[in-house]
């Protein structure tokens, strides 16, 4: 099991106001495994990922990565396991300007001391990033940025990879195919991939889909 959310709960003070975000949550993932999770906007699509992520802690609950429970380490040893275990792919791309896309790439799979020149070789080969090596991010369009952070996602060979609607700034044509690379690439690492969506057709191409809805998993 790569993820498993064991009775997640989160709520937020709002003054004298509790306001429950998940109430609840269990959701499993298994290695090679992909799985939508949609729901309506503001029903804690992205709280849930980022505590899957380690970047929020539950209020209640547990929240197994790779055997270890995020929800009882403290910020240090949860970021150790972000550099590890998973990778983000966020809907902005979050890439660095000050680095060149190769720089970029590769940073993460530095830091976490798992840098394989030929994993990065077909990663760039597989997404078609090799003209863009010694160009900065804010020289290339969405769909070209897109592709470089779901390279520097994948070359860190993460077990779990958590993406939130990394598709979303993108025209449709040029989503299929980012979607399609992605897809693809997960499948010949074993990675799984927890994808968080509003489109039906996303949701469509994962082995499974789940509904979040007013905090729970339907």
């Amino acid at each position: 099991m790569v993820l498993n959310l064991k009775d997640v709960t989160k709520t937020f003070k709002d003054h004298e106001e509790t306001l429950t975000v998940l109430s609840g949550v269990n959701l499993q993932l298994i290695a090679g495994q992909s799985l939508a999770l949609t729901g309506d906007s503001g029903c804690g699509k992205s709280t849930l990922l980022h505590i899957a992520a380690g970047l929020e802690a539950p209020t209640s609950g547990d929240v197994f990565v790779a055997d270890q429970n995020l929800a009882k380490l403290n910020d240090i040893d949860r970021a150790l396991i972000r550099r590890k275990t998973l990778s983000i792919i966020f809907q902005q791309f979050n890439l660095i300007p000050s680095m060149t896309v190769d720089a970029n790439l590769r940073f993460q799979a530095e830091l976490s001391g798992r840098l394989d020149e030929d994993n990065v070789s077909q990663l760039i080969e597989a997404l078609g990033l090799r003209p863009y090596l010694n160009k900065y991010p804010e020289t290339l369009s969405g769909g070209q940025q897109q592709r470089v952070a779901i390279a520097r996602s994948l070359a860190m060979k993460p077990a779990l990879l958590l993406a939130d609607e990394p598709t979303g700034n993108l025209d449709e044509r040029t989503a299929d195919d980012v979607l399609n690379q992605l897809l693809s690439l997960v499948s010949e690492t074993d990675t799984a991939l927890l994808i968080v969506t509003h489109s039906p057709g996303i949701a469509a191409c994962m082995n499974s889909t789940r509904r979040l809805h007013c905090g729970q998993i339907e």
